[in-house]
């Protein structure tokens, strides 16, 4: 289904027969054979999603900005939605945050609006190109509270940080838009900076609030369903020439850690051995200290 994560399009039809999963639910309870279903449902198949699911349903990375994400991976292709509120009538719909768009395996859907300490309900749903539908049961999940997050990312534009260059942003995305390159520095695992294409020619670059002496470095690739847009290494170059790497991305499951001794003030982060298209990251982290504060 969502931390690569919109512009997907799976169609009217694919949407209206989404819709129908309500209905679809309803004849599942019954035994799919009761006299009350409409006859639009003739001919469709409705199955549990744990035929296609073999893992626990869990909605995680929850983030600051009170969004979250449920990563599921599913036996065979499907496109995906998930309903969630904060009553068992849920009231809010995301799909499947794929570029790429139709049927795939692994989603990741991102769930947006959430309030602190709440409990919500969730269902997750699905369509296969055969127009099977899948349909979990309602769940719930806890919200953590979003104002005790804080963090110690010296490239985070709460820590003071700016961004001053980048090679490019999908759909000429500004700073703070979806896409754009904020969100390689926001501490979000469900936003991500993706370039129009780039490629092995990715860059981005920081500026932090002061000089400062680094002591880790931390990257998480973006991905997308057809392969695409992942970083196998990367490097770094301060603001006096120096280049440390190239530090290799076992995969794009998680942000990875690399111990260095630099000191500067501002970062390239250059993206290397990729698979070509919409290079980017889900996040970019920079531990230490600044000068100033020793």
């Amino acid at each position: 289904m969502f931390k690569g994560r919109g512009f997907i399009g799976i169609g009217v039809l694919g949407l209206a027969v989404l819709a129908l999963a309500v209905w679809g639910g309803v004849a599942l309870a019954q035994g799919g054979g009761d006299e009350n279903v409409p006859p639009l449902l003739d001919g469709i198949t409705f199955r549990p999603v744990d035929d296609i699911i073999d893992t626990e349903l869990l909605v995680t990375n929850f983030a600051a900005d009170g969004t979250a994400t449920l990563p599921i991976e599913t036996a065979v292709p499907v496109a995906c939605t998930v309903v969630y509120g904060t009553t068992p009538a849920f009231g809010s719909l995301t799909l499947d945050q794929d570029m790429a768009g139709g049927t795939h395996s692994v989603h990741s859907p991102l769930l947006s609006g959430l309030e602190a300490n709440t409990t919500y309900y969730f269902r997750v749903q699905g369509v296969d190109d055969d127009g099977v539908i899948y349909i979990s049961e309602t769940m719930t999940f806890t919200t953590p509270d979003f104002a005790a997050f804080e963090t110690d990312n010296l490239a985070s534009p709460q820590r003071g940080a700016e961004i001053i260059g980048y090679s490019s942003a999908f759909g000429g995305a500004g700073l703070s838009d979806r896409w754009g390159a904020g969100s390689a520095f926001d501490d979000n695992p469900n936003t991500e900076w993706s370039s129009a294409g780039d490629g092995d020619d990715a860059w981005i670059e920081v500026q932090l609030a002061g000089r400062a002496r680094i002591a880790r470095v931390e990257f998480w690739s973006r991905a997308m369903s057809n392969g695409t847009a992942i970083t196998r290494a990367f490097t770094v170059t301060t603001d006096s020439g120096e280049t440390f790497g190239p530090f290799e991305l076992p995969d794009t499951d998680q942000a990875y850690t690399f111990d260095v001794e630099i000191e500067a003030e501002t970062l390239r982060f250059n993206l290397m051995n990729t698979t070509g298209g919409n290079t980017g990251a889900v996040d970019i982290a920079v531990y230490g200290t600044l000068l100033g504060e020793e």
